[in-house]
């Protein structure tokens, strides 16, 4: 059964003396209320439960101070992971644009027979519309002004506006013969891109929003291909960070123009995760990594 919401607003001071009620140790309360005012105290909440014994009781030593490490630990994770998926999804744009374009006409994409019967192409069209509609991009502009076809445009000019979710919800109504084509350029099967697809929108909008990521159990998990690097004891499983991580790198592989970007992210990969993880015992099961986890054949060839 629901209750009403009972929880009165409380200030910062109320807020330090909840925390300390429950064991954490706070050296400097001025510092720690400028955060808490900061990130917003429920936020703070989320990095603390890696900290916890049992729900509102810290282990004995915990400081205010090794939370906000986690949670600056986390901010730099996310940052890399936002610039891994800039990359794949500039590639996944490209692809997908240039084999459908060639496979089918420029506006191959308007027509329902180009997708398998039970997508819903015409509530994915509508919502490609809406979003021309309100792009501000002087290319749109241009494009409306010269051309007939408005709000419908050439799949290489619409893979450029349409949202990161659209353009995985293409990949997964596309007839199987165009999916395989696009596939084949990341050494996949069609099914694990389109579950791949699915994960990164969920892990991108994650990072959009400032959500915890390095410890998180993913809701949207990436499905694991077969082959040994993708099993245990390489892979425990696929519902933490480290399960994501090789599925960045197997697309960044496959990306050659991007190799001196890959070759400068992945040392800041493994500087940030040797030298800064949170101070938990569990920090590396919570991320699903491996001990020998840079050994990994994924990593290695990256």
């Amino acid at each position: 059964m629901t209750t009403p919401y009972a929880k009165p607003w409380l200030s910062i001071s109320g807020q330090l003396q909840k925390l300390k009620s429950y064991g954490l140790s706070i050296d400097d309360d001025t510092a720690a209320a400028e955060f808490l005012r900061h990130i917003n105290y429920y936020r703070f909440g989320g990095y603390g439960l890696a900290f916890e014994q049992q729900r509102h009781v810290f282990r004995p030593g915990t400081s205010f101070e090794q939370i906000r490490a986690a949670y600056n630990f986390d901010r730099a994770l996310r940052d890399l992971v936002t610039e891994s998926l800039e990359v794949i999804e500039l590639d996944l744009r490209a692809n997908i644009a240039y084999i459908f374009g060639e496979n089918h006409n420029p506006f191959g994409h308007t027509s329902p027979s180009n997708f398998f019967h039970t997508f819903r192409h015409r509530e994915w069209l509508a919502k490609l519309h809406e979003e021309t509609r309100r792009s501000d991009e002087q290319f749109v502009a241009h494009y409306k002004n010269d051309y007939s076809e408005f709000p419908d445009m050439p799949i290489w000019v619409a893979t450029e506006i349409m949202s990161f979710g659209a353009l995985s919800k293409m990949y997964s109504g596309m007839m199987r013969r165009d999916q395989k084509d696009i596939a084949a350029r990341y050494h996949v099967q069609v099914e694990t891109l389109k579950s791949w697809l699915h994960h990164l929108v969920y892990t991108r909008n994650l990072c959009a929003h400032h959500l915890r990521v390095w410890d998180r159990k993913w809701a949207i998990k990436p499905d694991l291909p077969a082959g040994k690097a993708w099993q245990v004891p390489l892979m425990p499983d696929n519902t933490r960070f480290f399960a994501s991580l090789l599925v960045q790198a197997k697309f960044l592989y496959h990306c050659p123009s991007e190799k001196d970007f890959v070759r400068d992210w992945k040392i800041r990969v493994e500087t940030l995760l040797l030298h800064q993880m949170p101070p938990v015992l569990d920090a590396s099961i919570r991320m699903g990594l491996p001990h020998d986890w840079r050994t990994h054949p994924l990593w290695v060839c990256l």
